[in-house]
């Protein structure tokens, strides 16, 4: 939701918990954006790519983040996505209009689980480019990530590692 809000619109009566996700998932992203192997990645891709290389790199990282899913949690994969779409599903009153369409469509046509192979992550990067308001070339986007796939890995590895350790430490509130 804190892709879909302003500041302004945040304390319209969302529940403490609707809150405190959308203050992490901010925290998160700020820190992943400051992360500084993170931000090497960036020349990997081509010039015509760079531009893209934050949103890219983002949609890779869950890739990487379910291939090692039993290292990060004991719950299984599928039960948290399943519990996952759940909760969104019973949290759309709260939810922006245009949300809840993309909600809508993340659940019927499970993007979550199509993260799980590259191919998925391929067509993920091919639609996102297809809704960017200019003529770009981020489509087709896998193969730089296929091509430098080892690194990217080695940077999610670290930068979860991270992750998990600066939002310990942040303990996010409202």
């Amino acid at each position: 939701m804190g892709d879909f809000k302003r500041e302004a619109d945040l304390q319209a009566k969302l529940p403490i918990e609707v809150l405190l996700g959308i203050e992490n998932h901010r925290f998160v992203d700020k820190t992943t954006d400051q992360f500084a192997e993170v931000k090497a990645l960036r020349p990997l891709f081509s010039k015509e790519r760079q531009r893209f290389s934050g949103i890219m790199t983002d949609i890779v990282f869950d890739y990487f983040l379910i291939k090692h899913w039993q290292s990060f949690s004991t719950t299984d994969f599928d039960e948290f996505i399943d519990n996952s779409y759940q909760g969104l599903e019973q949290s759309m009153q709260w939810m922006p209009q245009r949300m809840q369409s993309v909600v809508a469509n993340m659940i019927e046509y499970d993007w979550l689980r199509s993260y799980s192979t590259l191919e998925g992550v391929g067509f993920s990067i091919d639609r996102v480019s297809e809704r960017i308001r200019f003529e770009n070339l981020m489509a087709g986007g896998i193969v730089e990530i296929e091509d430098y796939y080892a690194q990217i890995e080695t940077v999610f590895l670290s930068l979860f590692a991270h992750l998990k350790s600066a939002v310990k430490k942040a303990s996010i509130e409202v």
